[in-house]
């Protein structure tokens, strides 16, 4: 009750802010099943009650953590790529840069968005993929102000599948911490070599066809 007590003290943003942080913390070590109600607050340094009256219930608490993690990757990619007079090449760096420096400065923030909501099904898997899709649509909008303003199926299933290579590889570095190539500045390049080659062809009308 001391905890609690103290708690009050603080402005409940401020306070919020605390319990969010411990639950993301939480969720990301223990997943969602494990993890406890009771840990959370403690890592917080409040009451349980305190917890519930802020932030609701276990699942509410949850989602409110994929909501809160999914914009401030969202806000951490638009701001990299905020200079939209650079050219393609340059704002795609910035964005890839900016999301895996966002991975690797909030590790538990990624486990929980790539892995934990995911496989929690719904409704949290929603969350997830709304997220997902969000940055896709911002890929999207890069890629088809540098192709011309196109906005068609090629340029919606380029930024799909750079998304897709771009979570398989903040995966990989975050599993991996310290191994060559995993930091965010080489695991922005490394993207980049492997994409930006095609995707510059593709700026030039250059295409692979099957044979």
């Amino acid at each position: 009750m001391g905890g609690g007590a103290k708690a009050r003290r603080l402005p409940r943003v401020v306070r919020e802010r605390q319990m969010m942080d411990a639950a993301v913390r939480c969720f990301a070590r223990h997943g969602y099943q494990a993890a406890s109600m009771d840990e959370i607050a403690e890592l917080a340094g409040v009451s349980k009650p305190l917890v519930y009256l802020y932030l609701g219930s276990k699942e509410e608490l949850f989602t409110a953590c994929i909501r809160r993690e999914a914009r401030a990757l969202l806000g951490a990619v638009a701001a990299g790529v905020e200079d939209r007079s650079r050219p393609a090449d340059e704002q795609l760096w910035a964005g890839l840069l900016a999301f895996f420096t966002y991975v690797a400065d909030h590790p538990d923030a990624w486990v929980v968005l790539s892995r934990r909501a995911w496989t929690q099904g719904e409704p949290f898997a929603d969350e997830a993929s709304r997220m997902r899709e969000e940055i896709a649509a911002f890929v999207a909008g890069l890629i088809g102000e540098a192709h011309g303003g196109g906005s068609g199926r090629d340029v919606r299933g380029l930024a799909q599948a750079l998304v897709g290579a771009a979570e398989s590889l903040a995966d990989w570095a975050a599993e991996s911490p310290g191994a060559p190539g995993t930091s965010a500045k080489e695991a922005a390049a490394t993207l980049m070599n492997f994409a930006w080659v095609g995707l510059g062809n593709l700026m030039k009308s250059e295409r692979w066809s099957p044979p």
